[in-house]
């Protein structure tokens, strides 16, 4: 394959390149806002977010303390079903959908849809309950893995797969996808899911599992709330401990990276395994495992607020081209590329893994990624459009050096994240070649480093390439398929049957409906 040659120039962020054309090059307001936008962050959306991560953890700690969650939940499923219900009522005219808005998810896009159809309120954000006996906790769909950590690692239990940014939540990660750097072992974040609590389009409740309604069960995930409102998940957890002994090792060509990164994928010694690659030929393998107690001199505490960025932190690594190991608190490990929302906050506030900064305001960061979205200007959003990418590609390891090139061809941005997973043969949108393959998730976040970027034409050829390669997109970034690819790259058959069992196919949009970037804002 031929590689298209990449920018010389040094990175650039979107909020801050003074080469970036202006959407509105007369508007002094539209400037200051594309780059001063870390003002604004600074001195207004970070304490913000501060108060309201410090305010959501009191309420979550007094709910889950006083045990009060159960008794809520009853009620609010009821609330839920007497909306359906009045929806029936007023003649099914238009289809549901919840009536959270589109700047509260973590998704760049919001959806146009919640504009036109009948909004339902689905307000629950509760763990409901911790069996240690059964191994399993369940929670309503908006409690949040940052949430869900700070609950269960204190008790000594944790989630098999942890998604890395704090804000996800259970719900996004049922109805779309999840990952994490357990997934080689465990696979994605529908298959830690033991059962699913839904309210249907006739307003009635069921729960599926793999027992009991087992087609709704495995229709489920990927489906994106369009068979029904979630309203409680059952999920698997397991013992944890208070470590995570880590390896950094440094690859320095493709081929080295490719076979090192397959080679600890496959391996069951390890925990825990995630690439990040700076470069086409250059990047780090890491690979960790939990453990109960460290070695004093290399214990690294990464989320205190005055540490590196993480994936900065890494690179230092490959600089020193030797293999080294560290001991991470868990919880720690677990959230580590939140501080910086991986390396995006690098292009909201430049300076922001300064050391001045991060002793000064590093306590305040992140910013919520939904009051970002909620306070992003015309100006801002139009650039990121023609500017940036945020994708995460799923695809076969065998055909890993084939993605990666293709990664650089069109896009050529760094760092690009690697995650292994494995993906069970189970019926649902997700259909394989292989039982238990092996596929890894390519994540590309940032500013496209090449001459020819079009958000439209880039994208339609990777999604081209990952359809060829029998790989899937995850549906949360942008998507320029037409409905056809989209169905070929997704297994519709059992959704659809279920569509048709469960009424539902004109009380909700379909999933391409939903996900297609003309259905976004």
């Amino acid at each position: 394959m031929k590689r298209r040659a990449a920018r010389e120039e040094p990175r650039a962020a979107p909020a801050a390149s003074p080469e970036t054309p202006l959407p509105d090059a007369t508007s002094w307001t539209a400037y200051v806002l594309i780059h001063y936008r870390w003002v604004f962050v600074c001195f207004f959306l970070l304490p913000l977010s501060f108060v309201y991560d410090i305010l959501y953890y009191v309420r979550s700690r007094i709910i889950f303390y006083f045990n009060s969650a159960p008794l809520q939940h009853k009620k609010r499923v009821a609330e839920v079903q007497r909306q359906v219900h009045q929806w029936n009522a007023e003649g099914r005219t238009v289809p549901m959908c919840t009536a959270r808005p589109g700047w509260q998810n973590i998704s760049y896009r919001r959806g146009k849809y919640k504009k036109t159809l009948f909004n339902v309120k689905v307000d629950m954000m509760d763990i409901l309950n911790v069996d240690t006996a059964a191994k399993t906790v369940r929670v309503e769909p908006l409690v949040t893995m940052g949430q869900l950590s700070a609950t269960l690692n204190p008790m000594g239990w944790t989630l098999p797969i942890v998604p890395e940014l704090d804000d996800l939540t259970v719900g996004g990660l049922v109805m779309g996808t999840g990952i994490e750097t357990s997934s080689h072992q465990h696979g994605l974040f529908q298959h830690i899911c033991k059962s699913f609590e839904l309210v249907l389009a006739d307003g009635s409740v069921v729960t599926c599992s793999k027992e009991s309604n087992a087609d709704l069960f495995y229709a489920v995930p990927w489906s994106y709330g369009t068979l029904g409102f979630l309203t409680a998940v059952e999920i698997d957890i397991v013992p944890c401990l208070p470590y995570v002994k880590l390896e950094y090792t440094p690859v320095t060509t493709l081929d080295e990276a490719c076979a090192v990164f397959r080679a600890k994928s496959e391996s069951p010694d390890h925990q825990f395994v995630e690439t990040l690659m700076y470069s086409l030929d250059a990047g780090v393998v890491m690979t960790g495992t939990m453990v109960a107690t460290f070695e004093a001199d290399k214990l690294n505490a990464i989320g205190k607020w005055h540490k590196p960025w993480f994936f900065k932190h890494v690179e230092g690594f490959l600089a020193a081209k030797k293999c080294s190991v560290e001991y991470i608190p868990l919880r720690d490990y677990y959230h580590r590329h939140s501080r910086s929302i991986f390396w995006e906050l690098q292009d909201i506030i430049p300076f922001g893994n300064h050391a001045l900064f991060r002793y000064l305001l590093g306590w305040l960061v992140p910013p919520k990624v939904s009051l970002l979205k909620l306070t992003q200007s015309n100006a801002i959003k139009e650039l990121y459009d023609n500017h940036h990418l945020i994708q995460d590609m799923l695809v076969p390891i065998s055909t890993l050096k084939e993605s990666l090139e293709c990664f650089q061809d069109n896009v050529a941005i760094y760092p690009l994240w690697l995650c292994p997973f494995k993906l069970p043969r189970a019926p649902g949108m997700l259909q394989t070649k292989a039982s238990d393959e092996l596929f890894v998730d390519i994540g590309a976040y940032g500013v496209p480093q090449v001459l020819d970027f079009h958000p439209i034409e880039t994208t339609r050829r990777i999604e081209a390439f990952v359809r060829s390669v029998g790989g899937f997109q995850m549906l949360y970034a942008d998507s320029y398929m037409t409905e056809t690819e989209f169905e070929s790259m997704f297994d519709h058959k059992l959704y659809h049957q279920m569509r048709s069992k469960y009424n539902s196919a004109d009380a909700f949009p379909s999933v391409y409906g939903k996900v297609s970037r003309a259905a976004r804002d």
